[in-house]
This record gives structure tokens, sequence and C-alpha cells, in this order.
């Protein structure tokens, strides 16, 4: 799909998300590269001059590139650094030549899964974080933890919180919830997160968690009435399109595109 697929509301702050930028080789037979981030989206219709253009066309609109994912090829994308040292300085040399070629705002960290403690992937990705807004290549930054990763994205927040702009959780990661679940399990997470700004998310295909269809547009309109709720962050574009993007709501849109 292509970017001007996407309805824009120019009322809606609005964050489209690139998935994924991955630390391992971009070939028949992927293996870890320690930070050295390679393309793993759709390029044809996703490349530096189709972004530039729909960021021209639409002010309210930001791009931000998702690190890591769930898979790569046929297996799993592991965060699996050699060092601190130098996974940092391998992610900044290669993220800030990704970001500025195609005219990107942010990144989101989604690593699901780990070859290393919750401490250092703290360390490696805070410093990476804070390394590209103090050189202004970012201007946000966001992670997308659910239940069963908490530990290593709590390590993070507590020490590097202050530099994470938004808290893109994965609620469909749950079995089937009611609202009253939902709402229950967004109030755990918004302690686990204190001071954070927490989005509710929705899969927009299959996934578990609330959908719009079973009350997911009202839990939120009640968290955004007590004044909790950061956002909604959508998974994903393709399948919302399939869906005809009803999703019509004055709030900030998270919209993450699976690269396809």
């Amino acid at each position: 799909m292509k970017l001007s697929d996407v309805p824009i509301n120019s009322k809606v702050e609005f964050h489209f998300i690139l998935a994924f930028a991955i630390d391992y080789t971009d070939d028949n037979h992927p293996s870890p590269t320690n930070g050295k981030f390679n393309v793993f989206w759709e390029t044809n219709h996703l490349g530096p001059g189709q972004i530039g253009s729909f960021k021209g066309s639409n002010s309210n609109v930001k791009i931000a590139v998702s690190l890591g994912g769930d898979s790569v090829g046929s297996g799993k994308a592991f965060f699996a650094p050699k060092s601190k040292t130098s996974w940092v300085q391998n992610g900044v040399s290669s993220l800030t030549y990704m970001i500025n070629k195609y005219h990107i705002d942010g990144i989101d960290i989604d690593y699901e899964h780990f070859k290393a403690s919750p401490e250092m992937f703290a360390e490696c990705i805070g410093q990476l974080i804070t390394i590209l807004k103090k050189s202004g290549t970012i201007s946000f930054a966001s992670i997308a933890p659910y239940e069963e990763i908490n530990s290593h994205y709590l390590a993070l927040w507590r020490k590097y919180g202050h530099v994470i702009d938004y808290v893109n959780f994965q609620f469909y990661a749950y079995h089937k919830l009611s609202v009253s679940h939902f709402i229950s399990n967004f109030k755990k997470q918004a302690s686990n997160y204190e001071g954070g700004q927490l989005l509710a998310s929705f899969e927009s295909g299959g996934g578990g968690g609330l959908k719009p269809a079973n009350g997911f547009f009202e839990a939120c309109n009640e968290l955004k009435d007590q004044g909790k709720l950061g956002g909604i962050f959508i998974w994903c574009a393709e399948e919302s399109k399939n869906k005809g993007f009803n999703m019509r709501r004055n709030l900030k849109i998270y919209l993450l595109h699976d690269g396809r």
C-alpha cells in the first residue's frame, strides 16, 4: 500500500510508523549485524520521494521507523549486541543515515526477543535515543512493550523514561478483553510506566485485546474523560485499509505499517 491510501484528518496529530528497520543482514539468510540497521519495509511505495511528498502535503503527519519487530526472514529478530559501545555506535551511524534519507522524524522500539539482559537493553536503547535526540536527528521516541517482555522495557523506562515520549503498549497481545478489563489493564500499565504518555491500542486484523466493535472507543472515551488517554495506536495499516479505515476520532493516531 501507499501512504496516500491513508485518509488524514487535518485536526488529528498523526504518526505513521514504518516497520521495520532491523539490525540484521537483508539477504536470504539474515544474521545479526550488531546495531547496523537495514531497511525491511517496501521501499517501492515507501521511498524518500513518497515520504517527503506525503509529509509536505500533510503538515500534521510525522514519520517514525520501528526497530526490531517479532521476526526477520523465517526466524525471530533478536536484540543481540556484541557490546554496548559497539552496538550504540553502529546504531547511531546507520540510523542517522537512514533517518535523513527517508525524512523520518522519530523511532519506535519494538524488540520482542532478547539475547541480552534487561540492563544491557536499557543502556543500549537509552543511549541510542539520547544521542539521536541530542544531535537533532529525531524529535521523538516511543516504545512498544507488552506484558511478557515488560522486564526489559521497564528497565529501560526506569533509567531513560525521560527521553521516551510515547508508550505504544500492545494491549492486543492480551487475550480477548471486555471494556472493564481493558480499562483495568490500561491503568495497570499506566502505573508501570508512570509519567509516560500511554496509548490504547488494537489490532485491525486478528489478535486479542479489545476491538472497536466490542467497545474499544467506549473504553477510550472513558479513559479520555479521566485524563489518562495519550492517544491510540493501531496495528496495522494494511488491515485497516481492508476495513475502510473506519477510525474517526479526534485523538492522536499512531498507525503502524507492516512493510509489505
